[in-house]
């Protein structure tokens, strides 16, 4: 079973919805960290059990959703072992992947289509790490 998380505040509700069940129907199981309600609420209570999860080795890969995808994304970066990327196309989730193995996708809800958003994950899980020369920039990344 291919195991993902996804957490989202309230600017991401409809997003999340989309995304699991596309994610469900190709087979993955999804722990749903998010808020189910369009109330207001603080996308790092949210954002923080994704990273979690991601930094302990407990899934290889997390999904984060708010307005901007800024705040989710700065707040999972807080992570030694996360590299969120906040990305707006599938072009750019792709090089995230291929150049900085990044292993969060953030997602601006408020800059994407829904159907742009599930294309950006597709491309999220099926991009692969190409290694190489990256490799050696992504080591430089976390601060000991």
């Amino acid at each position: 079973m291919k195991n993902i998380v996804i957490g989202n505040d309230h600017a991401g509700t409809d997003y999340k919805n989309a995304i699991v069940a596309h994610l469900e129907a190709k087979g993955y199981s999804v722990k749903n960290y998010g808020t189910d309600t369009n109330d207001s609420v603080d996308y790092p209570d949210f954002v923080h059990p994704v990273a979690s999860d991601v930094e302990s080795g407990k899934v290889k890969f997390g999904i984060i959703i708010c307005g901007s995808g800024n705040g989710a994304a700065m707040t999972a970066n807080k992570y030694q072992k996360v590299r969120a990327a906040l990305c707006w196309t599938k072009e750019i989730v792709a090089l995230a992947r291929e150049h900085n193995d990044a292993n969060i996708l953030s997602i601006p809800a408020r800059f994407t289509s829904i159907p742009q958003a599930i294309a950006m994950v597709d491309t999220f899980l099926e991009t692969a790490f190409e290694g190489g020369r990256h490799q050696r920039r992504v080591t430089k990344i976390a601060c000991s």
